[in-house]
């Protein structure tokens, strides 16, 4: 019973050694570019994996390795994580028909899959828009596969399962194939999650076209984040316009573009008070050092000159006439005074008196003048 296990681990040693997988035959069109994916076992992580051209494997001749540098032709990647290294290849010309993917094992071994290029110089058999394919967690994905031969419609992961009705699953993702469009058919693969990314390829008939899948976390947008803090409406009071009283994304998305231009219009308008309220103690200021700089009205030298004159005549009252001069005369340079053309301002005053008759006439002169003035 032993030595059957000891058999039976080595038969399984062995296929797990030599298990390599990718497409077999791939349509293609000359000056275009293909990829091919080459899926290879866990313990040849580290070893040197190779594209070798030729249709016999002992006569082929390797083009590019892991371990040497690429060339404008044929390039390789390895992705260790999940085990695949792909290869690509550039300008193709209807001699690039043959090749193998390889993993250079000890003692000179290899592990080596061939795959076929149907190179045609019009529209291939079977092809895809674009082989690298991106989509988010939780989100649907359609990939269009165009064909002109013959055959049934298969999806399939590289390694894995394959769907071949109009729906199915592979590793828990949701696969729906729809043949509504002559020459087209449509897979649908719904609810996608991380483990959904890898290597795919479509079938039709003995075609294969590989189709590679990545599913990342979808962005978080600045609506989504105002969203996430807005307080939930209560779906038992029946607040909001959607059912069980939800708000509607449309007018949720309409509050924070209004919010989010209050707040730069606040801003502006706050910063126009400011500069307001500065400009105002400027020109405050400005009015303040200019009152300060004005003289007051100057201590001028007043002069006052008083005239009487005095006539008599009888039998009439005796008049005296006085007249009052002011003067205001400007002071020394370097203060101002008022008003502002520098000249002196006199001010004048007369002032009647009249008298009682006296009896006694004088045979003076008839004016007696006196003058007087006072500085």
């Amino acid at each position: 019973m032993a030595a059957h296990l000891r058999v039976l681990l080595f038969i399984t040693g062995l296929t797990g050694i030599y298990s390599m997988t990718t497409v077999s035959e791939v349509s293609v069109t000359t000056g275009a570019s293909i990829v091919i994916p080459c899926l290879y076992d866990s313990q040849y992580i580290n070893n040197v994996k190779a594209l070798c051209k030729g249709y016999y494997w002992t006569y082929c001749s390797f083009k590019v390795k892991t371990n040497q540098q690429n060339s404008a032709k044929f390039s390789i990647s390895d992705d260790k994580r999940r085990r695949i290294f792909t290869v690509t290849i550039n300008h193709l010309t209807t001699e690039d028909t043959d090749y193998w993917c390889v993993v250079e094992i000890a003692r000179g071994g290899y592990v080596r899959k061939y795959f076929h290029l149907a190179v045609t110089t019009g529209i291939p058999s079977l092809y895809v828009a674009q082989q690298e394919m991106t989509g988010f967690i939780g989100d649907d994905m359609t990939i269009s596969c165009h064909y002109r031969n013959s055959g049934g419609v298969n999806w399939c992961k590289l390694g894995g399962s394959c769907v071949t009705s109009s729906s199915g699953s592979i590793h828990g993702t949701k696969v729906t194939i729809i043949r509504r469009v002559p020459g087209v058919f449509t897979v649908t693969m719904s609810g996608l999650k991380m483990e959904s990314s890898g290597w795919y390829y479509c079938v039709k008939g003995d075609l294969q076209m590989p189709v590679h899948v990545t599913v990342t976390v979808k962005p978080t947008t600045a609506a989504d984040s105002f969203s996430s803090l807005s307080p939930t409406p209560n779906p038992i009071s029946g607040t909001g316009d959607g059912p069980n009283g939800t708000i509607k994304n449309g007018q949720s998305r309409a509050s924070f573009l209004l919010k989010s231009l209050l707040i730069p219009l606040g801003l502006l308008v706050l910063i126009v008070v400011v500069a307001l309220f500065i400009w105002c103690l400027l020109k405050r200021h400005k009015q303040t050092k200019a009152e300060s700089s004005a003289t007051t009205t100057a201590d001028g030298e007043v002069t006052y000159s008083t005239v009487k004159h005095k006539r008599k005549a009888p039998r009439q009252a005796e008049e005296v006439a006085e007249y009052c001069n002011v003067g205001l005369k400007k002071k020394s340079s370097g203060q101002m005074s008022y008003p502002a053309n520098d000249v002196d301002v006199m001010y004048s005053s007369v002032v009647t008196v009249k008298k009682k008759n006296v009896k006694r006439q004088v045979k003076a002169e008839d004016k007696d003048v006196t003058y007087s003035t006072l500085g």
